[in-house]
């Protein structure tokens, strides 16, 4: 399960020239790892996100990444948050996670959604159908990926895919085949989705909402017959931790001028205008943010995965926010 999640989502960083991106990001994977966090994810896109920067900016691979992350750690997880149902065949998804879980020694995890990013599909010329469409591609997904990682040949049938006496070898070394988290907000077909099929759900949603995404889970877990002990939760959120207040206000000031706002005085000074403003932000020195994370697990939540934009380039700022997370949980 993901208690302390690491992702990844920015390759673009200060006087790092592409020959030296790829041992960057390795750096700070395997800093992550031996600091805490048990999971690594990478998200599957091929454009940077608006929210981020330019479209542009460097993004890698999402697989090529992993696989090659998997041969510098040891024993962190690894997988993306989250692939866009859209982007791939299933059962070439179900291939490329199986020999991400062969290549890693038993540690690899599908992380996967509906999809969402129009820009790119129409960039790359992936087909990007309605919303009510694309759940039924992750379907069929689900139901062809988690039929690959546990047989040695299966046939699915789907909506939209099919597989017919598909052989998948090598077979998974993880027991059962690698772990399957459904990622999304969508409390009606995406919680649904995750409480059928998934082992873990990652929840894309402000802080303040997380109970009620926790009891939309629970109905759906209620009506299939399923324990809530069965599938983990998580959320994804940005960690601005610093060795005191003011080095981590200075840290999430030079975020938010670099995201555009002019002064940031008021977000900086305001604990409730910053919940406002960023729903999803761990925000603080240590002992600040460990409190913050304490109060979100109480609601029922199994975990959190956290991104760094601000400094996840820089090693000891990785350091400290494992560190930082493990004592939260630690208690």
């Amino acid at each position: 399960m993901t208690r302390i999640g690491l992702q990844i989502p920015n390759f673009t960083y200060p006087d790092i020239e592409p020959s030296r991106l790829f041992e960057t990001v390795a750096s700070i994977a395997t800093v992550g790892e031996t600091a805490g966090f048990d999971t690594v994810f990478v998200m599957d896109h091929f454009f940077q996100l608006p929210l981020i920067g330019a479209p542009s900016l460097e993004m890698f691979d999402s697989y090529t990444l992993l696989g090659a992350l998997a041969a510098r750690t040891q024993t962190t997880r690894l997988g993306t948050l989250v692939t866009g149902v859209t982007y791939r065949n299933p059962a070439q998804l179900a291939k490329a996670v199986t020999t991400l879980d062969v290549i890693s020694g038993g540690r690899a995890l599908l992380g996967i959604g509906a999809a969402w990013f129009e820009e790119e599909h129409a960039a790359l010329g992936f087909d990007f159908p309605p919303l009510s469409v694309r759940y039924e591609h992750l379907e069929d997904a689900l139901q062809i990926c988690r039929a690959m990682f546990t047989r040695e040949q299966s046939t699915v049938k789907g909506i939209h895919h099919k597989i017919v006496d598909a052989w998948n070898s090598p077979r998974p070394l993880t027991p059962g085949g690698p772990p399957i988290l459904v990622g999304g907000t969508g409390e009606k077909k995406t919680f649904r989705l995750a409480a059928e099929y998934a082992d873990e759900l990652n929840i894309n949603a402000s802080f303040v909402e997380m109970p009620r995404k926790l009891d939309a889970l629970a109905g759906h877990l209620d009506r299939l017959g399923r324990a809530r002990s069965d599938i983990t939760t998580s959320c994804l959120s940005t960690i601005i931790v610093a060795p005191t207040h003011d080095e981590a206000a200075t840290k999430l000031a030079g975020l938010l001028r670099s995201r555009g706002v002019a002064d940031p005085t008021e977000i900086l000074s305001d604990a409730s205008v910053r919940a406002s403003v960023l729903p999803r932000l761990f925000f603080g020195d240590p002992d600040e943010v460990v409190e913050q994370v304490r109060e979100l697990l109480a609601v029922g939540l199994d975990g959190v995965v956290v991104n760094m934009l601000g400094d996840g380039h820089d090693p000891a700022a990785v350091r400290l926010a494992g560190e930082t997370l493990q004592r939260a949980f630690d208690s």
